[in-house]
C-alpha cells in the first residue's frame, strides 16, 4: 500500500487494524482467515506474505546505541472507544504527539493486542499497546507498551469501565477523559527497528519503538480483556531478514 493511501487511512483511525478488506474479505487470527492465508485473502494483502521487513519481531539480539530520547507530549483526551473486532481501540483527539529527533509525530489512537505480538528474548509479555502515531510526511511510528500481569493498572480504568463488548461502530463517553501519558512506565528506554503494520495489508516502513520497561495489569483487568476479543489477537513473530535492532544505552 502506498504511503499516501496508509496516510488517509491512519488520520481516519483505522490503523494498523481493519476488519475487512475493500472486497468485504475477513481475515482474522484463525483458520482460512488466519495470519498463514493472510496474504492470499486480497490482492492488496501480497506483502503480508512477500515483505521483507515485516512485523511483529523477536527481539533477541540488539545493538546498543544513542538513541534519541522520545519526548512524550500526550494530552487529556475525551474518551472514544471502539471494538473493530479485533480489539478494542482509543481514538485520540488532536493535541496529542510524540518528537524523536526531529521528527514530530501525531498521536491518532492506540489498541491493544493480548499476548504481546513482540517477543523480548523468545517470551511473550501478557499484553502490549500499540500507540499509533503519524508524521508530517504521513509516515507511521508506533510506540509499544509491554504489559506483565501483576497489580492494577489505573491508566486502564476509565478505558475498562467502558470496553464494547461486542463489535461496534466508534462510541463517544463525553464524561470520560483518557491520558495517554499515564500508560507509560518511568523509564523510557526503548528498542527501535522499522517493521510493518501488524495486520493487513502488512504495509511496510513503520517505526517501532517498543519501550523496555513493562507495565503491570490485574489478572481482572487481562480477563476482561480476553473475553471481549475471544481469542489471541496476535501475529506469529516475522523473520528478521538482517535487520538489526538498535537498543537505547
Amino acid at each position: 500500500m502506498k504511503m499516501k493511501k496508509l496516510a488517509v487511512m491512519a488520520m481516519a483511525g483505522v490503523l494498523p487494524v481493519m476488519a475487512l478488506a475493500a472486497g468485504g474479505v475477513h481475515w482474522g487470527y484463525e483458520g482460512h482467515g488466519g495470519p498463514a492465508h493472510w496474504a492470499e485473502l486480497e490482492k492488496g494483502y501480497e506483502t503480508c506474505g512477500l515483505g521483507k521487513i515485516q512485523s511483529p519481531i523477536n527481539i533477541a539480539d540488539t545493538k546498543k546505541e544513542q538513541l534519541p530520547a522520545i519526548e512524550f507530549n500526550y494530552q487529556p483526551s475525551v474518551l472514544r472507544l471502539l471494538n473493530n473486532g479485533h480489539t478494542v481501540q482509543v481514538n485520540v483527539a488532536d493535541g496529542s504527539s510524540i518528537k524523536i529527533g526531529a521528527d514530530q509525530c501525531k498521536l491518532l489512537q492506540f489498541h491493544f493486542h493480548t499476548p504481546s505480538e513482540k517477543q523480548v528474548q523468545g517470551k511473550n509479555f501478557d499484553m502490549v499497546a500499540h500507540l499509533v502515531h503519524q508524521n508530517a510526511a504521513g509516515q507511521l511510528a508506533v510506540v509499544g507498551v509491554l504489559f506483565k500481569k501483576g497489580g492494577e493498572n489505573e491508566a486502564l480504568k476509565p478505558v475498562w469501565i467502558k470496553l464494547p463488548e461486542k463489535e461496534s461502530a466508534e462510541q463517544t463517553f463525553a464524561e470520560m477523559q483518557v491520558n495517554a501519558t499515564q500508560l507509560l512506565p518511568a523509564a523510557k528506554g526503548y528498542y527501535a527497528f522499522y517493521g510493518s503494520l501488524t495486520t493487513p495489508p502488512c504495509s511496510e516502513g513503520v517505526r517501532w519503538m517498543v519501550l523496555k520497561q513493562p507495565v503491570e495489569l490485574s489478572a481482572a483487568q487481562f480477563d476482561r480483556f480476553s473475553k471481549i476479543v475471544h481469542h489471541n489477537n496476535t501475529r506469529p513473530v516475522q523473520p528478521l531478514n538482517g535487520r538489526v535492532v538498535k537498543e537505547s544505552l
